[in-house]
């Protein structure tokens, strides 16, 4: 990975296929060890999903605010007594995924280990930092007109990110899956 996406947000995704009567023990192991994450510095949530198929095969992602942080969690000490305890629970090994950058705003849960090609994310993010961008500076404009512009700029920028990063993208993602994840 370069040094460009090291400060970007991180998605990590781990396929694991659980032995079968296991599913329990697994669950809990899970919530453990993504509490144990969550002390971590920059983890910003775990997310799981459940096979929907007679597979066994559970996808747990962790999300983290930059690769340093993500490091972090994967080489750390703690992160390696929660995977040995993981004997006997599942079977061979786990798939890891990691994305970085643009294609955190285009995560799907359905999707873990997918991305829709760099085109695609543009053309979202323009028509989607546009909008959020005039409604935002236009909600602004109506009590904040003589304010400086580097503060009108900086709560513009804030609820943008914000906006997008917990309310718009995800819907937005949601609704486009078709076209975003339709192969080329």
């Amino acid at each position: 990975m370069d040094s460009a996406n090291e400060t970007g947000p991180v998605t990590i995704s781990i396929a694991r296929k659980v032995v079968a009567g296991r599913e329990a023990d697994y669950e809990q192991w899970l919530k453990s060890v993504s509490a144990a994450a969550l002390r971590f510095p920059g983890h910003m949530g775990v997310n799981m999903i459940r096979p929907t198929t007679a597979s066994r095969e559970y996808v747990t992602i962790f999300r983290f605010d930059s690769y340093l942080h993500s490091r972090r969690w994967e080489e750390s000490e703690v992160r390696q007594q929660w995977l040995a305890r993981l004997e006997g629970i599942v079977e061979g090994d786990a798939e890891v995924r990691e994305g970085t950058g643009l294609e955190f705003w285009f995560s799907l849960p359905e999707l873990p280990l997918s991305h829709p090609s760099p085109h695609k994310m543009a053309l979202v993010l323009l028509v989607v930092v546009f909008v959020l961008v005039t409604i935002i500076r236009f909600i602004l404009s109506t009590f904040a007109s003589d304010w400086p512009i580097a503060a009108t700029s900086f709560i513009t920028v804030f609820c943008q990110v914000i906006l997008m990063t917990y309310v718009v993208m995800p819907r937005v993602t949601q609704i486009l899956q078709g076209w975003l994840y339709r192969p080329e």
